[in-house]
């Protein structure tokens, strides 16, 4: 069995989220800023990103319903595996100060949790073409659902760990 197909026998979905509810606070954001978040984040992906609205008016966080508040991507198959791998050897030795991801990251179920505070991380991004800077999350979920056997499996497949 390749490599591919393990990560796709142990991987259900990764989904890449960005939340955008600070920069819609700016002028022109659904012109300028909500674009360009769009295109970086699926020049990362591959795929279309979708739009999350806010269901309901939160006063406190300026936000009103239908307001964009974030933006997200669910990634399966084919997509997964090359996201996946990508994340692991390119993307990852990228960060810096980088020491491994901690195993508190992994919650009960085996959902891998990280997150980037900027997407120049990604090699595909190009920072002169990109002015918007976000932060942004990837949960990583796998298809058994016990932490123990998942942190195992994330070991083997080459995700940097702390010990």
């Amino acid at each position: 069995m390749g490599r591919a197909a393990e990560i796709s026998k142990f991987l259900e979905k990764i989904v890449v989220n960005a939340g955008v509810g600070k920069l819609s606070q700016q002028p022109n954001f659904e012109q300028k800023i909500l674009e360009q978040v769009l295109r970086d984040l699926s020049t990362i992906a591959g795929q279309k990103p979708e739009e999350r609205k806010a269901k309901k008016s939160i006063s406190g966080f300026k936000i009103r319903e239908g307001q964009i508040v974030g933006v997200k991507i669910t990634l399966r198959r084919k997509k997964m595996v090359d996201f996946f791998e990508r994340l692991i050897t390119i993307v990852l030795p990228r960060v810096r100060d980088f020491r491994g991801i901690d195993t508190d990251s992994i919650d009960s179920v085996g959902t891998l949790n990280i997150g980037f505070s900027e997407q120049m991380v990604f090699p595909e991004i190009n920072p002169e073409e990109s002015p918007v800077i976000f932060s942004l999350g990837i949960n990583v979920v796998p298809r058994n659902k016990k932490r123990e056997e998942a942190v195992a499996e994330y070991r083997r497949l080459g995700v940097p760990l702390k010990k």
